[in-house]
């Protein structure tokens, strides 16, 4: 086996040492064998501060065994901690090798160097005091408010209610110098006030820090050593803390759920804006409020500013309080906002004071491995733990982070509403603003100018120009890729410092004051006073709505909500979309390619930044942290974690651990299959060419009439694309195949729109239900799902749901796809061959089979769970697609040339399925079917 890769198996003296280190993890319940084996090489990877990948099938327990084996280590680590403390500030530490005590002092007096030693050994001992002395005062602050409830309800509602004076006292006084900041308003509306931008700082002159207090002693506070620990979606942080406040450690884990403004943010009028981008600026221009009119109450002999709105939720000491709240009980992000709500505090800022005194910090993905926002959320990772849970798709993640797309539409709105806002407030903005202005102008003007179109004109009636565009390949259909540099210069805005642009637009909130000046002036329903400034944003809203107009000619579906609310964004603020393409131009040349999509007009055409190189960005995470931990269900393949991932971003490959253990089902519990042949002795095989033939789609549907006929509850099919399982199914229907299949089960099929899978989920459960409770001709339910779809993560097809999965064929990426093909290009340039294979053939394996194997492993999600998986395609017998299914699959999976010996092993399962139902089918009972499907 190869060097730095671990089985389940407890193997070598590291994980020897861990088990004796460690040999009993408080658990809730007795832990299966794999779990301990698990918790014991998640300590040894801790301890020894390496970067492991750790695999652990869904129903294995994996959440119980990182929160256990993660704490304990956690627990022994400042245990040790504190007795070297102490031994130090006994005078007992005797001097180690590679002490700043002991080193080499060759040619310097003996009375030096023991005096450069005793001061060394002072500075310690007193950085070691202040230290226990911070944290004797946190620790007996966080006492006596777990221990005493009425004081901390007692000064809750008198904190409440000094607020609220407060506030009322500060609604009348903002009244009165409103009054008297009449006359001085230049011809302005007070509301309109809000919009104009700022004075701005220089890159050169002291950095503001907005949204937060300069003075505050608890930012300063020193971070003790904690475990970040982040996932996917809120709903899976959430069930993670709720994990912990069940494990053995809920009681007196110092834990902190961190969140995004808009899972946090309490202030009704804030929420109220919908879109991230919007909350986000609009908070931190209410911060800066905070902090200018602070000055104007200092400046009392100054020309009065008007009275700008500021959060009520933002009081220092309300969080500090919030804080303390947050670290004596484990609370989730609900519990957390109802608190917010509760104690009238910010959870948003609150969590964040909370972070330096936390042990267990919990956070989405994009907060950890997003630099800026990592910064923003007062994160330091230096010498930390990270575990990053729900990882298979990691690459994919940090890829799409840091991409962006804006579309000619966009570019040209941005256009228009800037230069619109300019010329409004020319006479009221600085120097430095215009400026700054001018050069996003010019920048909105290239962009368009390279998709072929003219900023003055309207996108939606723009014909592309052929100008730009160099001779295209007939596969590529319209879409050029450049490096970031050709980019730069073929635009001709090489000249520009789009590092200094980004930081004005991050500072100066010129995209949220635009948003404000659209609101009052962009909408077509907004009266228009009959005056000249007025009749001037008459050209503002007659653009806009030709813009609608030509959107609503191009015959588009109607949105849902969600995705409407999306489109007003966009449509409303294209700026806020544009400063992340500008950002995303800011990377190393060689680590992403900017894309040109042309699509007829100028308004459906798009410019993207495509990232290459995912490890540039993930580099700092592992360089800072003591360690890190990438886990997951299904990690298998993982030689894009190694290669893409921790080889590029320079781990050392001895650092690198691997673990993968067993599932804790009965080895007959589970039958995989590959299938080479159907009933008909035909070959499957489907690739791109042979699929759509008459004969393999009928091999397909006689293949499923049999497996119905046999097997009781669900059965899922997993399709590569929505497009052909549309075609199957319009071919069953032809051939009639599809009424004999809903003879024996009713047929559903995943919908394309989101807000609609939810309900054929449900529909698809009751009828399993109706089914297995009136027995019957009628076996169960048929749900023709999609590779990549909605349903093929995070959902379980426990139990009845999903007593056989079924993968049609191999889902493969589309290699034409221009994206795909840059990163096969890079790969091929920039990594080694692995086994004689290209990395650009490794890489649409991997994508491949990562898909499967997420597909698959929606059923077996816990120890009576049963089920069989079918394969069809004899592709998935070559050893080089067979190694990368998951080792728990691989290992019990058997390849069938003929269909008859498959069926016969199914038939067999099927007799055991019916001695074992009474004990095994638990679903059919459940009262609550959201418990059945975990909808993310």
């Amino acid at each position: 086996m190869e060097s730095g890769r671990e089985s389940g198996a407890e193997s070598g003296a590291e994980a020897a040492a861990a088990s004796l280190a460690c040999s009993r993890f408080p658990f809730p319940y007795t832990p299966y064998r794999i779990q301990e084996q698990f918790m014991e090489a998640l300590y040894g990877a801790l301890e020894a501060g390496r970067v492991g990948i750790f695999e652990s099938p869904t129903g294995t327990g994996k959440s119980l065994s990182l929160i256990c084996g993660a704490l304990s280590w956690l627990r022994d680590w400042e245990e040790k901690k504190r007795q070297e403390e102490a031994r130090l500030l006994e005078g007992l530490s005797p001097a180690e090798p590679g002490h700043p005590g002991s080193t080499d002092t060759a040619g310097e007096p003996d009375w030096v160097t023991a005096f450069v030693q005793r001061k060394e050994e002072r500075d310690k001992v007193d950085r070691l005091k202040e230290e226990q002395i911070r944290r004797k005062k946190r620790e007996d602050r966080l006492e006596k408010i777990r221990n005493n409830v009425q004081l901390k309800y007692a000064a809750k509602r008198k904190r409440s209610e000094e607020e609220e004076t407060k506030r009322l006292l500060q609604l009348s006084k903002e009244a009165l110098s409103q009054g008297a900041g009449d006359d001085v308003l230049d011809q302005l509306d007070h509301n309109e006030e809000e919009l104009i931008l700022a004075e701005y700082e220089s890159d050169e002159e002291k950095k503001v820090v907005s949204g937060l207090e300069e003075d505050d002693d608890d930012l300063e506070e020193e971070h003790v050593t904690k475990i970040y620990y982040c996932s996917r979606t809120h709903s899976q942080l959430s069930q993670f803390v709720r994990e912990v406040q069940k494990s053995p450690f809920g009681k007196d884990t110092r834990l902190v759920s961190l969140g995004s403004r808009q899972n946090l943010c309490v202030n009704e009028e804030v929420r109220r804006l919908g879109a991230l981008q919007l909350i986000n600026d609009r908070c931190m221009e209410m911060q800066k409020n905070k902090h200018e009119k602070k000055s104007d109450e200092e400046n009392e002999g100054k020309k009065r500013r008007v009275s700008r709105a500021v959060c009520p939720f933002y009081s220092y000491e309300q969080m500090q309080f919030l804080r303390d709240e947050v670290l004596v009980e484990v609370k989730d992000i609900e519990q957390l906002v109802s608190l917010g709500r509760e104690t009238k505090a910010c959870p948003y800022y609150g969590s964040r004071y909370a972070i330096p005194a936390a042990q267990l910090v919990v956070l989405p993905y994009q907060m950890l491995l997003h630099e800026p926002t990592r910064s923003a959320a007062g994160i330091k990772l230096k010498d930390q733990v990270v575990i990053i849970d729900e990882a298979h798709n990691l690459i994919d993640t940090i890829t799409c982070i840091h991409s962006a797309e804006v579309s000619g539409s966009q570019l040209c709105c941005a256009h228009s509403q800037l230069s619109q806002y300019m010329e409004r407030y020319r006479k009221r903005l600085k120097a430095k603003n215009l400026m700054y202005i001018k050069q996003i102008l010019y920048l909105l003007e290239r962009f368009v100018a390279m998709l072929g179109g003219n900023v003055n004109q309207n996108p939606g009636c723009q014909t592309v120009s052929q100008t730009v565009f160099s001779p295209l390949p007939p596969f590529l259909s319209g879409t050029v890729l450049k490096s970031i540099n050709d980019f730069l210069f073929q635009s001709q805005i090489d000249n520009i410092n789009l590092f200094k642009v980004q930081r004005y637009c991050e500072k100066s909130l010129i995209s949220r004051k635009l948003f404000g000046f659209v609101e009052r002036y962009g909408g077509p329903a907004t009266a228009v006073k009959n005056n000249k400034e007025n009749q001037k944003m008459a050209g503002l809203q007659n653009f806009l709505l030709t813009l609608q107009q030509g959107s609503d000619k191009e015959g588009t579906p109607q949105s849902p909500p969600v995705e409407a609310e999306n489109d007003q964004l966009r449509a409303a603020s294209p700026l806020m979309q544009i400063e992340g393409f500008l950002s995303a131009l800011t990377n190393a040349n060689q680590d992403g390619r900017v894309i040109l999509n042309r699509q007829g007009t100028v308004g459906q055409s798009s410019l993207k930044f495509l990232l290459l190189n995912p490890a540039v960005h993930f580099a700092k995470v592992v360089e800072e942290c003591r360690a890190v931990i990438i886990a997951g269900g299904t990690m298998q393949p993982v030689a894009d974690f190694r290669e893409q991932l921790l080889s590029c971003a320079g781990v050392d490959p001895a650092r690198v651990l691997e673990f993968s253990c067993g599932h804790v089902i009965p080895p007959e519990n589970i039958l995989p299959i590959i299938l080479c042949n159907g009933p008909s002795n035909q070959q499957l095989e489907f690739t791109y060419q042979t699929r759509d033939l008459p004969q393999m789609m009928d091999e397909t549907g006689r293949i499923l009439c049999n497996l119905c006929n046999v097997i009781p509850g669900g059965v899922v099919c997993f399709f590569p694309s929505y497009e052909y399982e549309k075609q199957v199914y319009a071919h069953w229907e032809k051939t009639g195949l599809l009424t004999r299949l809903a003879t024996k089960k009713k047929i559903f099929q995943e919908p394309k729109k989101a807000n609609q899978v939810e309900q054929v989920l449900v529909e698809y459960a009751k009828c399993i239900k109706r089914c297995s409770q009136a027995g019957g001709q009628m076996t169960g339910a048929l749900l023709l799902s999609v590779v990549g779809g909605k349903m093929s993560e995070g959902i379980n097809f426990s139990d009845d749901l999903g007593r056989c999965v079924i993968m049609v064929g191999m889902p493969y990426p589309n290699i034409k796809s221009p994206e795909l093909q840059e990163k096969m290009a890079w790969l091929d340039k920039t990594m080694p061959r692995a086994a004689g294979q290209a990395p650009s053939r490794v890489l649409i394996e991997n994508l491949c089979m990562k898909a499967v194997n997420q597909s698959i492993g929606r059923a077996i999600r816990h120890q009576k769970d049963f089920a069989s998986i079918l394969l069809l395609d004899h592709r998935y017998a070559r050893p080089a697609i067979f190694n990368k299914l998951p080792q728990w699959i691989r290992e019990r999976t058997q390849v069938k040339p003929a269909f008859g010996s498959a069926f016969a092993e199914l038939r067999k399962v099927r007799t055991s399925i019916s001695c074992a139902a009474p004990q095994t089918v638990s679903h059919c009972a459940h009262p609550d079917l959201s418990q059945v499907f975990p909808l993310e």
